[in-house]
């Protein structure tokens, strides 16, 4: 087994392991399923829904301050301070709004951050029918 190749190493644990982890996971999801990946159920993070980079919105986060989670991390309640476009808009902690709904992600809101979108193809003209 010293002299395997590196790639069949990674393959024999790939096999092993299965499908990644969704704990080890960074791709957005709900709210729940992105705050259950941490350690510390998310208390202390700042997430933020992906539409609003989308949509160009920067510096919008909540800041999580308790979480509740059931069914494996895909359900449950979350609470924290909301910061829209960097000033604090609720005083105290509150219930997170949308969080099954929208796809989240960690951090603040950021134009940068957003996917990149596809750029439409021009249009080309069609060849001209021969006459009959």
């Amino acid at each position: 087994m010293a002299g395997a190749p590196i790639g069949n190493v990674a393959k024999a644990l790939q096999d092993l392991i299965g499908k990644t982890p969704s704990v080890l996971s960074t791709r957005p999801g709900n709210l729940y399923q992105v705050l259950s990946r941490a350690p510390d159920g998310g208390v202390g993070r700042k997430v933020h829904q992906q539409r609003w980079s989308m949509k160009g919105i920067q510096g919008s986060y909540w800041e999580v301050t308790k979480t509740q989670f059931k069914d494996e991390g895909r359900h449950g309640k979350a609470w924290g301070v909301f910061y829209w476009k960097g000033r604090q808009i609720t005083p105290a902690p509150t219930r997170i709004t949308g969080a099954l709904k929208y796809s989240w992600k960690e951090g603040m809101s950021h134009p940068n951050l957003a996917p990149a979108q596809p750029k439409p193809k021009p249009i080309q003209s069609l060849p001209e029918a021969a006459p009959y």
